[in-house]
């Protein structure tokens, strides 16, 4: 992978891992429009750790006091949240364990792409309009943080977004939209740990089949995606404080239908199924050259 390429797709990350446009929709669309091959699932998992670093380091303050709450009365209410953190991600670890095949391969095809964009793009408007409530974290049951965690679990589809599914759920269960947020930025912390760690060495061994050292790569765009992804979560909680979502679903579903109509005229198209790269480039764009 050629460096300038690994920090494009480092800052797509940061930009988008937050917001609910779908990080993983837009690092395939990006690779697909620019003729590069797509880096695959394991590459954006790992380039999840850095704003999984981000998240961490945003919400310090947070994570110490959970932390601190556990040790101090496990059953307490505010222990309690960290317990719920760890049930929501159950779903997620589930299907990205018995999913695992169709994640790497059928599910990153454009057109499944653009069509979640479409659908997730609608769905956010209309639960925006519709608001949420005043409920806290603290407040979710059980059975809601179960229903928070399969919403997660569906984000495994390239165009869903895991911020956006997560964040439309926790507004269905009456949470106000920068506490939905939060809740949502926190869940992130085991899901990125656990699928980064788990999909590193595919990663290295993608990255390696593109040609050049994977090193550089991962660590330029995992640094780039942290500083960038910090930045993006400051953005949008100022953002969600006095504004809707509706106009991330109106981008959503415009870019799902430019996606679509540049597959139905022959600009994009992917390669066979079976390629678990899911590669996909520009009509009649020069091959590229694999780095030295």
């Amino acid at each position: 992978m050629v460096l300038w390429f690994a920090a494009l797709l480092g800052v797509v990350q940061g930009l988008t891992e937050f917001i609910p446009v779908s990080s993983s929709a837009h690092l395939r669309l990006v690779a697909a429009w620019l003729g590069q091959p797509d880096a695959g699932a394991a590459y954006t998992a790992v380039l999840q750790l850095g704003t999984l670093l981000a998240v961490i380091t945003y919400f310090a303050k947070d994570l110490w006091a959970l932390a601190g709450a556990v040790m101090r009365n496990p059953t307490g209410e505010q222990a309690r949240l960290v317990w719920k953190l760890g049930l929501a991600s159950v779903p997620l670890a589930l299907a990205g364990i018995s999913l695992e095949s169709y994640i790497t391969g059928d599910l990153r095809r454009l057109e499944i792409v653009a069509s979640a964009l479409l659908v997730v793009g609608f769905l956010l408007i209309v639960i925006d309009r519709r608001g949420g409530a005043d409920r806290s974290a603290a407040a979710l049951t059980w059975t809601d943080v179960l229903l928070i965690g399969c919403a997660q679990a569906a984000a495994l589809v390239p165009g869903v977004s895991r911020s956006g599914s997560t964040i439309c759920m926790a507004l269905l269960l009456g949470m106000s939209r920068v506490e939905a947020a939060r809740f949502s930025f926190l869940l992130s912390i085991p899901a990125v740990a656990g699928s980064g760690a788990f999909e590193l060495r595919a990663a290295v061994g993608q990255i390696q089949a593109m040609g050049g050292n994977p090193v550089p790569a991962l660590v330029l765009g995992t640094v780039i995606s942290g500083v960038v992804g910090y930045a993006s979560i400051a953005w949008f909680l100022r953002w969600l404080g006095t504004r809707p979502m509706a106009v991330f679903g109106i981008y959503r579903m415009a870019l799902g239908a430019l996606v679509l109509a540049a597959l139905a005229v022959g600009w994009l198209h992917n390669e066979p199924a079976s390629d678990t790269r899911a590669q996909s480039h520009v009509k009649n764009a020069p091959p590229t050259a694999a780095a030295p």
